[in-house]
């Protein structure tokens, strides 16, 4: 059997360690002394005190440099002098402007020492003495015993000898400014490495001689460790074409700044180009001094930011015009889908009768949703996800979309399999396919504009999900149409900008590009080599919990609403749902009925009669009746100050819904773990 390796050894604890060093300095034949910055002794070895004879108060930590030299010069260490004091404040004020030096001189007692100093990098020096009366003595002999040698050779030696200590001394001291450097250059690269951005320099000759090894994790695909590579190799066709010009400018001495997409990941880089001062004129050899510093960075949030406060704020306009008329829109479409929803549950309905209350329920659902959209615009949006089936969601598209289509216009999905629940804003996603879908019909039939006969009208559109690595969620909608123009690529995702002329908005790819950055993903638009466009939606892929328990047991609701229609339908909602219901039309006998015990669920309007509103209802049912589960509903646009200040007390529920949204928006005020924080806006 193999021995188990040995244990490390444990590290040195403090006291051992002081210990172990003061025996290291005691066994050293030369004395030494170390300094702070504030001229106070920090540590000295015996041979110091030894050496010069100090006294104790002088070899204690804390001892005072200006001390020991009084001391030093009283005791006739340095000559007499005339002036004690003079002499005393001449070596304490060079001590404090230290610089390393390499000395000797002849002691008072007749004995030669050889002073060497060193500054520390965090202030103070150390200093070395060295008894060399010996070495002194054995030069003093050879000149007295080496007649034959010249007085000059003598000189020469011993010059020689001084010099070649003198050397030991500075190559010590290089060697201490060797090691800061290093020191200092590791802290520099580990910064520059820490950096989210990459920090690169190329020679003349665009080469990299150095980068902090962060390009790949801005620009996927390129090696890691780029330095020794050529730009244009590094970097990848489409980069180096756009960035080559600039770069040539660079060494021309002209800085600046471009900003571009990486096609393959869809992220948005800065690119800043910094001429190297060392630039020359010449064009030089590999190597020479010069060259590029580059700075990228990611600004693809940055600039989906600029992109959504542009449009937010071109569209609040259009906000101011239309909130007026969100209210009573939202109130007819709620008695829509009610009357709609009573029609379907006709007994022996016909099948073709079926399918168009299946299409007016949706084409209202998206009118609600459109509405309700615009009514939010000038304020503040958030997305509203819910455990969303993808086959039935896209099922309803097909059912939304195909009336639309000419017969000979083939609508193509395509699901991966095994995808299961997901976290989406269904409503939002179910609008921007659809208008992608419409985009795509509308760029088929204007390409095919004049034609006749068996030709017109024909194409296919095809949408596919997968997804990308159990990250993403990526929606694709293709055509084999014209494709985009080369301004429509660069402009497609701009508030406003259509090629439809008059019959375009321009709002509807800048309303999916919404929806897919407010929700974390991304929209690109591309061409496909067989022709025809493609633009491929990628969203955060996050699974739905499994919903667990029974079905909701049946409770008796408060519903409280003004108007007798809208009564009427939400009443027969919550009792096809299995709940009993009773109901008010005004705060004052909400509050009265509110006193039953059996009540489980209050459901009000926010706007009731004699201005009255849900939420000074809430507020008194909270006081009389603490824990009551309690809601609002509203048609209001999400820009009104009573909506906003009723969304920040309680969950709201927009209008027009319907009985899938309803179950939701209860399971919400029952607490349920699923769908808790969770209301999905309507469909």
């Amino acid at each position: 059997m193999q021995a188990p390796p040995p244990s490390p050894s444990p590290s040195p604890s403090g006291d051992t360690f002081e210990k172990l060093t003061r025996a290291g300095l005691t066994l050293i034949q030369q004395a030494l002394s170390i300094f702070d910055s504030d001229l106070r002794l920090a540590v000295c070895n015996p041979r110091y005190q030894e050496m010069f004879g100090l006294p104790d108060a002088l070899v204690r930590p804390g001892a005072a440099f200006e001390d020991t030299i009084r001391f030093l010069v009283q005791r006739g260490e340095y000559g007499p002098q005339s002036d004690e004091e003079a002499a005393v404040r001449l070596r304490v004020e060079t001590a404090r402007a230290f610089r390393p030096h390499y000395m000797e001189r002849e002691r008072a007692n007749g004995r030669w020492v050889s002073v060497e100093g060193a500054p520390l990098a965090q202030g103070g020096w150390v200093t070395v003495y060295t008894d060399i009366t010996e070495i002194k003595l054995q030069e003093q002999l050879l000149r007295a015993r080496s007649e034959e040698l010249s007085d000059q050779l003598l000189a020469h030696a011993e010059r020689l000898s001084m010099a070649n200590r003198e050397l030991a001394a500075t190559n010590a001291a290089l060697a201490e400014t060797q090691r800061e450097l290093t020191e200092m250059e590791a802290r520099t690269r580990l910064v520059t490495e820490m950096m989210p951005a990459h920090i690169a320099h190329l020679d003349r000759h665009l080469v990299y001689t150095y980068s902090n090894r962060r390009l790949s994790s801005l620009v996927p695909g390129v090696p890691a460790n780029v330095v020794g590579m050529e730009f244009a190799a590094a970097v990848g066709p489409q980069l180096a074409t756009s960035l080559m010009p600039h770069m040539h400018r660079a060494l021309e001495g002209e800085a600046s700044v471009r900003e571009l997409t990486h096609e393959d990941s869809g992220r948005r880089i800065r690119v800043v180009m910094t001429p190297d001062p060392r630039n020359t004129t010449n064009d030089g050899a590999r190597g020479s001094d010069g060259g590029v510093y580059l700075l990228t960075t990611d600004i693809t949030a940055e600039t989906q930011a600029r992109a959504a406060l542009l449009q937010t704020r071109k569209r609040e306009l259009a906000a101011q015009l239309t909130s007026g008329l969100a209210h009573d829109f939202a109130n007819l479409l709620t008695i829509i889908l009610g009357q709609q929803d009573k029609l379907a549950r006709l007994p022996d309905l016909p099948p073709e009768a079926a399918d168009l209350v299946r299409g007016t329920l949706a084409a209202a659902r998206r009118g609600g949703t459109l509405l309700r959209r615009i009514g939010e615009i000038s304020g503040a949006r958030a997305l509203k996800p819910a455990p969303t089936e993808l086959e039935p969601l896209l099922d309803d598209l097909r059912m939304m979309a195909s009336p639309s289509l000419p017969d000979g216009l083939r609508f193509e999905i395509a699901l991966e399999k095994g995808l299961g629940r997901v976290m989406l804003d269904q409503g939002a996603l179910q609008d921007a396919l659809l208008n992608l879908v419409l985009n795509a019909r509308d760029a088929i039939l204007s390409a095919q504009a004049g034609r006749t006969g068996r030709d017109a009208g024909k194409g296919t559109i095809t949408l596919t999900a997968h997804r990308v690595q159990d990250t993403w969620l990526e929606l694709t909608v293709e055509d084999d149409g014209p494709g985009f123009t080369p301004e429509a690529l660069r402009r497609g995702l701009d508030p406003f900008f259509t090629t439809k002329g008059g019959e375009g908005s321009g709002l509807g790819l800048a309303m999916v590009y919404d929806h897919a950055t407010l929700g974390g993903g991304s929209v690109r638009l591309a061409n496909r080599e067989a022709g025809g466009a493609r633009v491929t939606l990628r969203l955060p892929l996050r699974p739905a919990a499994d919903p667990t328990g029974e079905a909701d047991p049946s409770r008796l609701v408060l519903l409280v609403e003004d108007s007798p229609e809208i009564r009427t339908h939400v009443r027969e909602m919550l009792v096809g749902l299995g709940h009993r219901v009773i109901e008010a039309e005004n705060a004052t006998d909400a509050c009265a009925l509110a006193q039953l015990p059996e009540i489980g669920i209050v459901l009000s309007d926010i706007q009731l009669k004699d201005g009255e509103t849900g939420l000074a209802l809430l507020a008194a049912l909270t006081r009389e009746r603490p824990g009551l589960a309690a809601g609002l509903m509203t048609s209001l646009p999400a820009s009104d100050p009573l909506h906003r200040a009723a969304a920040q007390l309680h969950p709201l529920l927009a209008k027009p819904f319907d009985a899938r949204e309803l179950t939701a928006f209860l399971r919400v005020l029952s607490g349920d773990p699923v769908l808790q924080n969770s209301v999905p806006e309507p469909s």
